[in-house]
């Protein structure tokens, strides 16, 4: 535990430098953290921000329907309710978005790095092994942050749909706007229905890739 609090407060230190600085690696593998662990970890830490943000739309959806189900008395704080669910969903949209970059800028040099270090191989067994290796690797990352792009890609119309939502209500907060919105209720179920999918098969491949190189 205390190996891995020295380690995040490196990163803490040395991310000023740049996620693919030498100094950043040169640091990390000083405590025993290759290029392949920076990698599984930040994908981890992509996996989770989009675990958190599938709950995230879960939620903004409940308080849309909140908002369109009610009956009088309390239309403004179900509103400000929907109003601070879709600026959190927001937040994590963004946060998904940044790890899923840092995930991409240690995969290249990762590869970057594999590639190269195979010509330093005397024995052409255990090169072709690596090279292998390689070759598996790269077919499994391209997979992973395929799903993890479209995932976060069909965020943002439905981070559309809420904001417009959000706004014809700040300014329209009466039952007559609220009828007019609730015949919509279906549809966006159906599109956060299939945002959530597509995040989780995220999260799925994620974990897929955590587990075959974690260790290896």
């Amino acid at each position: 535990m205390k190996r891995l609090t020295f380690a995040l407060t490196a990163l803490a230190l040395v991310s000023g430098l740049g996620a693919c600085s030498n100094a950043y690696y040169g640091a990390m593998e000083e405590l025993g953290y290759e290029k392949r662990d920076i990698l599984v970890g930040r994908v981890e830490t992509a996996r989770d921000s989009q675990e958190e943000a599938k709950e995230q739309f879960e939620s903004a959806l409940e308080a849309f329907r909140s908002v369109v189900d009610i009956n009088g008395g309390e239309l403004e704080s179900a509103y400000d309710r929907l109003s601070a669910e879709y600026n959190r969903a927001e937040a994590d949209a963004q946060r998904v978005r940044d790890r899923i970059n840092s995930v991409e800028n240690v995969s290249e040099d990762l590869f970057r790095e594999w590639r190269a270090e195979l010509d330093a191989y005397q024995d052409p067994s255990l090169r072709e092994t690596s090279a292998r290796r390689l070759r598996e690797t790269e077919a499994r990352y391209a997979s992973l942050i395929s799903q993890m792009r479209a995932a976060a890609a069909r965020m943002d119309p439905v981070l559309e749909i809420f904001e417009d939502r959000v706004l014809f209500l700040k300014h329209n907060l009466n039952a007559r706007a609220i009828a007019s919105l609730s015949a919509e209720t279906g549809q966006l179920e159906a599109d956060v229905a299939r945002l959530i999918a597509e995040m989780e098969r995220a999260i799925a491949e994620a974990d897929a890739f955590i587990a075959a190189n974690r260790g290896a």
